[in-house]
């Protein structure tokens, strides 16, 4: 039998080094050197550099010297690692690992909420304003030594990471540890590390924020705050201080979802920050914007399970978008590293650590490269933390963490056998020598022929044995080589027992005793005769050998996604019916073309060489449909309802491109909508008007150089009628509301004094900033308003304090205030014919959007609902039919009259040379509830077309058939799943409050 080489030294292993000379010793002085040198190594420095028969010598805590030709000094332990591989222990660069807590916490107050409302830090110190800015946090000064955790994250392979608070916007300072298991004082690499932000307010009291619009605002506020506060004299302000502190440390922000990226790119922008981002794991889907941000990514490897879809039920409460992340997800390392995006490897967010050599054998196989892999997981995050002096590859004066492995780390059955740590050894593996993963043939007496699984797991031994049909799990344990195993077949009444050992190596033959149920015993022979196969125990196989990347990557990453963005071609629409809204009324038999974004030209008889060319007989033509109040495409919120005014959070921060909405909207001729903040608060948030550009990303969707527009509000919603709240926001009643606008722009007017005097001592102000914009006519507002009484009362405000209302939207009693608006040149957003759903609405009545046309008031008819804006033409119909509006003052009432209202007439609104190619084809007169919208063009580009979208339809249906087979597939071959929960469309409205918003139970993809 071989004999044992590798571990026989552990006895001699003296006390290291480690302890802190400042600390008292009870008892007798132990201090002996820890010398080492592992020789004949496999010694991998670094990725892609490798030293054969190699020797490493580790003084106390560092490496001494590396080489090949490396002699041995007089009183090192000498340690021969014939035929093993020492690598760079593993360094994660986002932990949680020694934190109280795990770092995780969440507010106890409704974000924003109805059951309380907290304007001010609740802690007892000179801290800043709001809880979830928490610059002042020290990782360092709540880290311990967690022995458990450490154990799980050695036996993975990692000596060290970085220590992370998990909790707030500003999280302070993070601190980089060893894995050792000594005092917290003797582990610290890094007292701090880095500076960490989130969008999550996490436990924080304060009400503000309650929508990632509002967090967006917050943090940059406090920057703008701290280049203020290192200015001034006159305050002390803990958090302001850290805060600024901090900015000379490396800066990491956690992001949740790719969109975020890119969300947190525009805040480096702004204040010329390198963030490096841990990401959601789905960067893949936006992958070339993801690249543009030039950010260094730190990357779980948390990808999904397969969806358990047996039950057609079931299956119908997954989405396409789930089922193809699923599919995908594995895959995003290796799309990263093809990009040439600089990433680092975390297992942050693993249910279980020993799922992590799973995960990351999956990636490489679904293209990732080794040595990427390695890289990722030991120089990129050295780099990362400002420690490639001290770790990362294995170099003299460096820290000596490495781990020791059986054969090349990423190969299937290499097990690691220790892990050391500052110098210290961690044993992770007892084995010694040969795996002896694989199938087994053997003879067991009374049984006949049967075969032998062994899987060896890192370590773990798993062992199945089958006997014909029938498989039975088996106990198996080796100690060097020595083994033992146990199971009870199937006929046998009791269990047959072996004990054995390596025989042989190439190939592997097993001998020993076996005792059968009755106590007699015979001799054993097992010889290995193929290599262990999946389908026996490992759960994640069945998943490991379907290739990952069936499907497509599509833009946007829902159903109905184009594989590729589509482009404006030349398109002559022939014959058709055009509404021009312009002084040539309605065309008959005229033809549109459109080419290079734009119309080129309104007329008969038109030519175009090389234009696709649509028959446009019998069809009408008109301008893209603008719904001048929406609230799709909009995430994590519509509200900043903490505070009365928040002029300072903008709707164009939170654009969500995903939405299968605009896909819908599209397919109902609208081609722009304008995304407005909510109705909580009296000045709530700047707007972002967007053209439906399908597939974009969100700064693609952007209307672009247009003017930009502010929701105010009046009412119920403002003064949180019904709302059954604990605590109370300012205003509560409707004289309140009329205050908060005096006091509003009376500080405006001030704040714009001492800035057009250069006033040193002034803080930049962004709610300020914004009201003075108001004042200045380069922001409008467009304020929600029902009663008469309150829509007078601000525009005798306007009047006062130098402003002016740019529209009333809602404006459900404009009929009873026409002439007054009309004299003022307000304009009127209207509801075609909604009445009596609440109190405020008692007098609404279905001709006011006639009644404010008839008295020369600019007037629209808008949604305010993303299925509404589906059928706008049949809205602005109700104007013919309550009043007899004629059809092309009706169809401006959704085209033109909004385009006026966004002053944005002078690109769209109607047809005529040189505005947009934002047009739609219907197939009757658009007004008609027959009507289809069968193509619709946004600057050019058809994204919508009736006959494609049939296609469509057929090929989401295939799609979706597919991955549900591929996921029984996988449940079938052993694989881990999920049950699928529903997770309908999210939907907001003018009063949804926090994150929450309201379902849309038409999710049907």
């Amino acid at each position: 039998m071989r004999k044992p080489i590798l571990f026989l030294f552990s006895m001699f292993i003296p006390v290291l080094l480690m302890a802190q000379e400042t600390y008292p010793v009870n008892g007798s002085h132990d201090k002996r050197p820890a010398l080492f040198a592992f020789t004949n190594a496999n010694i991998v420095v670094r990725a892609g550099e490798v030293i054969r028969n190699g020797t490493l010598l580790v003084n106390e805590q560092r490496i001494a010297a590396v080489g090949r030709t490396q002699s041995v000094p007089k009183g090192y332990v000498v340690i021969d690692l014939q035929g093993k591989f020492i690598y760079p222990a593993f360094i994660d660069a986002f932990s949680e690992y020694g934190q109280p807590g795990n770092g995780r916490t969440t507010s106890q107050q409704t974000s924003g909420g109805r059951r309380a409302q907290i304007f001010e830090s609740t802690k007892t110190g000179p801290y800043g304003w709001n809880e979830a800015i928490r610059p002042e946090v020290a990782a360092k000064e709540h880290f311990t030594v967690d022995e458990r955790q450490g154990e799980e994250l050695r036996k993975i392979g990692f000596g060290a990471v970085q220590s992370v608070i998990r909790d707030g916007i500003a999280r302070g300072s993070s601190v980089v540890a060893t894995l050792a298991d000594g005092r917290a004082n003797e582990v610290i690499v890094m007292p701090e590390a880095g500076a960490h932000y989130s969008f999550s307010k996490g436990s924080a009291q304060t009400s503000y924020p309650s929508s990632l619009m509002g967090t967006i605002a917050l943090l940059r506020q406090t920057y703008y705050d701290s280049q203020w506060y290192q200015k001034q004299k006159d305050e002390y302000n803990i958090s302001l201080d850290a805060f600024g502190k901090l900015q000379s440390l490396p800066q990491f922000f956690e992001a949740s979802d790719v969109l975020d990226i890119l969300r947190i790119d525009r805040i480096a922008k702004e204040f010329g920050k390198s963030y490096i981002i841990k990401t959601g794991g789905n960067e893949y889907q936006r992958l070339a914007d993801v690249k543009a941000t030039n950010a260094s990514l730190i990357v779980p490897l948390t990808f999904p399970k397969a969806y358990d879809v047996e039950d057609p039920a079931d299956a119908r409460n997954v989405t396409l978008a789930q089922l193809k992340h699923w599919e995908m997800a594995p895959a995003n390392p290796a799309m990263l590293e093809k990009a040439g995006v600089r990433f680092a490897i975390s297992p942050i967010g693993l249910d279980n650590l020993r799922d992590f050599w799973t995960n990351l054998r999956l990636a490489i196989d679904n293209g990732l490269s080794e040595d990427y892999a390695l890289q990722s997981l030991t120089e990129i995050p050295a780099g990362m933390l400002g420690l490639s002096d001290k770790l990362g590859t294995l170099e003299k004066g460096k820290l000596a963490n490495f781990i020791i492995t059986s054969d090349t780390l990423f190969k299937e059955g290499t097990i690691i056998h220790e892990n050391w740590v500052q110098g210290k050894k961690f044993v992770v593996s007892q084995r010694q020598g040969k795996s002896i993963s694989g199938e087994y043939a053997t003879q067991l007496p009374g049984m006949g022929m049967a075969k032998l699984f062994v899987h060896d797991r890192q370590g773990k031994l798993d062992a199945h044995l089958a006997i014909g049909s029938d498989t039975t799990k088996a106990t198996i344990s080796r100690t060097g080589d020595l083994l033992s195993f146990s199971a009870n077949p199937k006929g046998p009444q009791g269990s047959i027992r072996v004990s054995g050992y390596i025989a042989a190596e190439d190939p592997v033959v097993l001998k020993g005793e076996l005792v059968l149920p009755d106590g007699a015993s015979h001799a054993w022979t097992a010889t290995y005769v193929a290599a262990y196969s999946a389908k026996i125990t490992d759960r994640r196989k069945a998943e490991r050998n379907m290739p990952a990347v069936d499907g497509k990557l599509v833009y946007p990453f829902v159903a109905f996604g184009n594989e590729e963005l589509p482009k404006a071609v030349p398109t002559l629409i022939k014959n058709a019916t055009v509404w021009t809204n312009t002084e040539e009324g309605i065309l008959e038999n005229a033809d549109v073309l459109l080419a290079d974004g734009k119309i080129k030209a309104v007329g008969q008889n038109l030519s175009s060489a090389g234009a696709t060319v649509i028959d446009g007989t019998g069809k009408h033509v008109t301008p893209g449909i603008i719904d001048e109040h929406s609230h799709i495409a909009i995430t994590r919120g519509v509200n900043e309802g903490s505070h009365s005014v928040t002029a300072e959070v903008r709707i164009g921060d939170v654009i969500n491109s995903e939405d299968i909405n605009i896909y819908r909207q599209l397919a109902g001729g609208v081609t722009a909508s304008h995304l407005l903040h909510g109705s909580a608060n009296t000045i709530g948030g700047q707007s972002q008007l967007i053209k439906l550009r399908w597939g974009q990303n969100p700064e693609g969707l952007k209307f672009g150089n247009n003017d930009v527009f502010i929701k105010c509000a009046l009412g119920e919603n403002v003064k949180q009628s019904n709302w059954n709240i604990v605590g109370t926001r300012f205003p509560q009643t409707r004289m309140g509301v009329e205050q908060v606008f005096y006091d509003a722009f009376t500080r405006a007017k001030e704040y714009k004094a001492r800035r057009a005097a250069n006033d040193p001592s002034l803080r930049r102000d962004l709610t300020l900033d914004a009201l003075v914009d108001i004042l200045d006519k380069k922001l409008f507002i467009t304020c929600h308003s029902y009663v008469q009484s309150e829509i007078n009362m601000l525009m005798h405000v306007g009047d006062s304090m130098g402003f002016t209302v740019n529209t009333f939207t809602h404006i459900l009693e404009g009929y009873k205030v026409a002439d007054e608006m009309a004299r003022r040149r307000i304009a009127g957003a209207s509801f075609a014919d909604w009445w009596a759903y609440k109190m405020e609405v008692q007098e609404a009545i279905p001709y006011n959007a006639y009644l404010m046309h008839k008295r020369n008031v600019l007037t629209a008819i808008n949604s305010d609902d993303a299925e509404m804006a589906r059928r706008l033409n049949q809205e602005a119909a109700k104007a013919v039919k309550y009043g007899g509006v004629s059809e092309e003052d009706a169809l401006k009432m959704v085209t033109l009259n909004p385009a006026r209202i966004l002053h944005v007439d002078d690109r769209v609104g109607s047809i005529a040379s040189g505005k947009d190619a934002d047009v739609v084809v219907w197939s009757d007169k658009p007004l008609s509830i027959y009507a289809k919208a069968e193509k619709t063009f946004v600057d050019g580009v058809k994204y919508w077309d009736i006959e494609e979208n049939a296609a469509k339809q057929e090929a989401v249906e295939a799609e979706r058939a597919r991955l549900i087979r591929k996921s029984l597939e996988a449940k079938r071959g052993g694989g881990v799943t999920q049950r699928p929960v529903a997770q309908p469309n999210r939907e907001y409205h003018c009063d949804t409050i926090g994150e929450i918003a309201e379902l849309d139970e038409h999710a049907d993809y």
